[in-house]
């Protein structure tokens, strides 16, 4: 789950696992797998740091990339 912030100012908190999209128009637009859409104040390279984040801590990521090493 990442936190983010809506454009009235409101924290949420998103599943990023159901991210399909992400735009920038300029506002971040992510649309869900579902058709869902959210526009939230953080750039789209926030966004993403923040996923990759999520998906190194629940281990989608190969350990390399997870602990910035050699896996050894």
């Amino acid at each position: 789950m990442i936190q983010l912030t809506k454009l009235n100012g409101k924290l949420f908190t998103l599943n990023a696992l159901y991210i399909e999209v992400i735009e920038s128009f300029p506002d971040t637009t992510i649309t869900l797998t579902n058709g869902h859409k959210y526009v939230v104040r953080e750039p789209e390279h926030e966004v993403n740091m923040k996923i990759s984040s999520f998906y190194r801590d629940i281990c989608v990521l190969s350990p390399e990339k997870r602990h910035g090493g050699s896996g050894e």
